[in-house]
């Protein structure tokens, strides 16, 4: 079945899960944790519908093949088209917001980047994009000050705020949509801050989306055996 993106008051979106764009390298630190360039442009990959499977349940992958690696993301749930349209506009179309894991085998992409060769096998497998529900914009008072945290086995792993990002979510949209549609029910996954690591299987892990009236989506899971 086609992923159903659903917010947290238990309604789904009208529109199927389309396809996952992804932004690499949006957090300085993160860039250097991986000895990687900071980018001057938004780097731009997408993740297929197939990748998509709830956070809240197990989280798994490909564990034989390589380190199965996490990022948390904050997600952007998109409700209305996007096609070369301006920051203002993209800004408009963001409908929804929650957290993702870019889930990343790791071994596989350095072999595939030493190659110059394209990162999908990688960042593409089923069940490489786990997402949570997403909090309906307007009980957002300021989706621009947002915070996320991943807890790993009770211990801070990874802490992201919005304003440490390089390219600001309505410039990251609006460049997006000047090479493809974004379309209703598309995600958009902002990129992630330091800390990635390797997933340990068995390990508990605690996803948190702090807002600034102090609300919370937090998501408890596991990773599975």
């Amino acid at each position: 079945m086609p992923f159903q993106p659903r917010f947290t008051n238990g309604q789904s979106l009208d529109h199927a899960l389309g396809k996952v764009v992804c932004i690499g390298r949006n957090y300085a630190e993160h860039a250097r944790e991986l000895d990687n360039p900071v980018p001057d442009a938004p780097l731009l990959f997408i993740k297929p519908a197939t990748s998509a499977v709830p956070l809240e349940e197990p989280v798994g992958g490909p564990f034989a093949r390589s380190e199965v690696h996490f990022e948390t993301e904050l997600a952007l749930l998109i409700g209305s088209p996007l096609s070369g349209a301006s920051a203002e506009q993209a800004e408009k179309a963001v409908v929804g917001v929650g957290l993702a894991l870019d889930l990343t085998l790791r071994g596989v992409q350095s072999e595939l980047k030493k190659k110059g060769h394209p990162w999908e096998i990688a960042k593409g497998f089923d069940g490489a994009c786990p997402l949570s529900r997403f909090i309906a914009l307007d009980e957002v008072p300021d989706w621009s000050a947002l915070e996320f945290s991943l807890d790993i086995d009770g211990q801070r792993q990874q802490h992201g705020q919005v304003s440490d990002m390089l390219f600001p979510v309505p410039v990251l949209l609006a460049e997006m949509s000047q090479h493809f549609t974004l379309e209703p029910g598309d995600v958009v996954l902002t990129g992630t801050p330091a800390g990635v690591g390797k997933l340990e299987q068995g390990t508990e892990l605690t996803f948190e989306l702090a807002l600034p009236n102090g609300e919370t989506l937090r998501v408890d899971t596991r990773v599975a055996d």
